[in-house]
């Protein structure tokens, strides 16, 4: 080692030595992407931009679905930029909106892939780091702490709404562009894909966990994610004391509205049922319910134990495939 780099190795403290590792490590491994959309002559014109990470070494890509995914998506794909100056095309492989996760696949095959690491593992205050391309400056790193975990980001695609669970909320500063870009612990693993920017020192990314491994997997193979759908609008509703004293304090699933035609509907279920359990599992919300719809679900038999007019009662409901 030179003396130069001794001087500099020293004026390093563990904070600055703790990022600058992450990102010798994991800088090759995030795009910096170019989107691009079709009009309607027929001419490919740059709609947007936003980052990706590396999944495999063959071409594919994690990013945002809200990054290639709009009203001029099809066809969509574009160019995707690494640190050592390449430049490859790419095209969406899949992307689910409802999770806000998408795969891309790059032509060139020989890229370098990152380390998935486990949101599930996370502490509050945590050092994490985010690499992406703000405002479409390539390789831009911040870093900060975990803010809080668990938090809530609500999802749409066409008509359905739902949530997605388990975002991670962190201080380091995002931007436009980051979208997509690594949400990475103090190791250089991928924690978390940064999807928001909810205000000043408060950005968001969904997290790696059991369930997007899942929908990755899912997007890699497939190129869409199958969930089961009962048709059915509620709210979260505490039961009367009486009612409490037998199945339990918390608070239930209040059914406000039956979709005609849905497998609720068919399985008789009604506006004013409080449902205490799906599957043999405690509903205190819609989140359990969306929990409960994957695609193991779907055109199977699932009981549900719901109370009417203060009797507790139990039917079986079919979940049909929710439809895009």
């Amino acid at each position: 080692m030179t003396e130069v780099a001794e001087r500099d190795a020293q004026a390093l403290d563990a904070y600055s030595q703790t990022v600058s590792g992450v990102v010798e490590q994991l800088a090759p491994s995030v795009a910096n992407l170019r989107v691009t959309g079709v009009t309607r002559s027929g001419r490919r014109v740059t709609t947007g931009a936003g980052s990706a990470v590396v999944l495999t070494g063959d071409g594919f890509m994690l990013t945002s679905a809200h990054v290639v995914e709009g009203r001029r998506g099809a066809g969509r794909g574009g160019v995707a930029a690494f640190t050592d100056g390449r430049e490859t095309p790419f095209s969406v492989v899949g992307a689910d909106r409802l999770s806000d996760l998408a795969v891309l696949r790059a032509e060139a095959g020989d890229l370098r892939p990152a380390t998935l690491g486990d949101a599930e593992d996370l502490r509050v205050g945590q050092l994490v780091v985010a690499i992406g391309n703000p405002h479409g400056f390539a390789g831009s790193v911040t870093a900060g702490v975990v803010s809080a975990l668990g938090r809530s980001l609500p999802a749409r695609a066409g008509a359905t709404v739902r949530t997605i669970d388990d975002v991670i909320q962190t201080d380091a500063a995002l931007n436009p562009g980051n979208s997509g870009g690594a949400l990475a612990d103090s190791l250089g693993r991928v924690v978390g894909v940064n999807t928001a920017v909810a205000g000043v020192g408060l950005g968001l990314a969904v997290p790696i966990n059991r369930a997007t491994r899942k929908i990755v997997a899912a997007l890699m193979s497939d190129g869409r994610v199958r969930r089961g759908y009962l048709g059915i609008a509620g709210a979260p509703r505490p039961l009367a004391p009486a009612q409490a004293a037998h199945h339990g304090d918390g608070d239930v699933l209040e059914i406000l509205e039956v979709v005609p035609g849905s497998p609720a509907e068919a399985a008789g279920l009604r506006a004013g049922d409080l449902v205490l359990e799906l599957d043999g599992r405690r509903v205190t919300g819609a989140g359990d319910v969306q929990r409960a719809m994957q695609e193991d679900v779907i055109g199977t038999r699932v009981p549900v134990t719901f109370l009417r007019d203060g009797r507790q009662r139990t039917t079986l409901v079919i979940p049909a495939e929710l439809e895009d």
